[in-house]
């Protein structure tokens, strides 16, 4: 009982300071987020009020739902119609509170334009940790993204463009100008999300408070260190420095798996997704204002994590499996962090200069044209940005590898591995099987 009244109080705070950072666009001039720009439009033309208009907006969302769900329809998404109602009269009672505010000098406009998005990015926040319900417009969204198997993050942004739209039309027909939709439009868009985002990581007392247990680390939680009983060589290459090859021919050496384009097929497997999406989107981000937007909109649901998020747990968790099955090496998907808790863990970061990797794409990896430094500099930061995301870490962090190598000093992928072998400690090999502690003396 005490934990669900402070999840209600939560939820009507959430509810609140949502309401008032809708006011503050309106009051601000400068154009409301999408899923007010409908209501605030038609109240200018009729008779009714914006927190009217926002009841009976989200009502035909809650009425899509049920023929939508049918006999899936619940009371929990029935309840959207109540938060919805208590947000539309909080919105009209905040703009009676702020009604005396008024600014007309346009950098004060963008300043309260930043407000609402201050506000509303710290409603949805605390109505995602309440987690009793959603307003009608994201309930929509949950329920189209898991009938038809979309992400949420593309169906959220679909929906607030679509309503954008009908606003926009709906302006151009009734006033034959630009009403209710501008910069702060955009600005709500771009901002919002990431707002929420900040808050999350910011905020995080409020999950122990509503009981949910402390929040913990991006990623899954690592296995207890007295399981991981063999020798993992973790190797970490900028492109084209040939860390592929080196970690082959490591494995050949000490007579143990290897792994990089193997975890495509078995992440396959176990994560539905398809190879093709996996080889496009692993151990990088998507670097389109389009695709950060899809995942900013995950933050409005508590139950859902992005595709990308999805994958790296995926991997996380087959990496932890299969070294805990048996030595190995794996190249690539962070698995230096995801394996940081295994003792027989051996860390490896390859670089090259620009010149050793262009000829090496080239020659190697079926590259017809020449690859330029900037291409070069994209690839790499794609792997950091990654890295940084996943793990909180540098990716050229020298300090978390046991050892880092210029592969392009070494004749051959074959001489640099035995180098690397060389430096394996006698401590990580002692518990191995036989013949793999053994195999150093004649190889190296």
């Amino acid at each position: 009982m005490k934990t669900s009244c402070k999840r209600v109080l939560v939820t009507i705070v959430g509810i609140s300071v949502l309401a008032f950072g809708v006011a503050f666009s309106v009051k601000a001039n400068l154009g409301v987020s999408p899923i007010s720009c409908i209501p605030y439009i038609y109240s200018l033309k009729f008779a009714l009020t914006i927190g009217e208009l926002t009841i009976l907006m989200n009502a035909l969302f809650v009425l899509a739902q049920f023929l939508i769900l049918r006999k899936r329809f619940t009371w929990l998404h029935l309840s959207q119609l109540a938060a919805v109602t208590v947000f539309g009269y909080c919105i009209d009672l905040a703009l009676y509170v702020i009604g005396g505010l008024n600014v007309s000098a346009y950098a004060w406009q963008m300043s309260l334009c930043l407000l609402s998005c201050v506000f509303i990015a710290f409603g949805v926040f605390l109505l995602v940790k309440a987690n009793l319900t959603y307003l009608p417009g994201d309930g929509f969204a949950v329920v189209l993204s898991d009938t038809f198997q979309t992400g949420f993050g593309k169906v959220k942004v679909t929906l607030d463009s679509s309503m954008v739209v009908v606003g926009l039309i709906s302006t151009v027909l009734f006033f034959h100008r630009l009403e209710g939709i501008r910069e702060g439009t955009v600005l709500a868009a771009l901002l919002v999300g990431s707002l929420v985002k900040f808050y999350n990581s910011k905020i995080v007392w409020i999950d122990s408070w509503l009981g949910d247990g402390a929040p913990g680390p991006k990623g899954l939680a690592p296995r207890p260190a007295e399981r991981n009983q063999y020798l993992v060589v973790t190797i970490s290459r900028e492109y084209g420095s040939g860390g592929h090859g080196i970690g082959q021919e490591i494995a050949k050496k000490l007579g143990i798996a290897f792994y990089d384009k193997e975890l495509i097929n078995i992440t396959a497997e176990q994560s539905g997704f398809t190879e093709e999406y996996i080889r496009e989107n692993e151990q990088k981000l998507a670097g389109t204002l389009l695709d950060e937007l899809y995942r900013q909109n995950y933050a409005y649901v508590k139950d859902k994590l992005p595709p990308s998020d999805v994958l790296f747990l995926t991997q996380s968790k087959i990496l932890r499996d299969i070294s805990s099955k048996g030595p190995c090496v794996i190249v690539g998907r962070c698995a230096n962090f995801v394996l940081k808790e295994n003792p027989h863990c051996f860390n490896v970061f390859i670089h090259a200069n620009e010149a050793y990797r262009k000829s090496k794409i080239i020659k190697e990896y079926g590259v017809s044209a020449s690859v330029s430094s900037k291409e070069l500099e994209k690839l790499d930061r794609e792997r950091a940005n990654y890295c940084l995301e996943y793990t909180g870490e540098e990716w050229r962090n020298s300090a978390k590898y046991h050892v880092t190598i210029d592969s392009s000093l070494y004749d051959s992928e074959e001489q640099a591995a035995d180098k690397i072998i060389e430096m394996i400690p006698e401590d990580m090999l002692r518990q191995q099987p036989a013949a793999l502690a053994e195999c150093r003396g004649p190889d190296a």
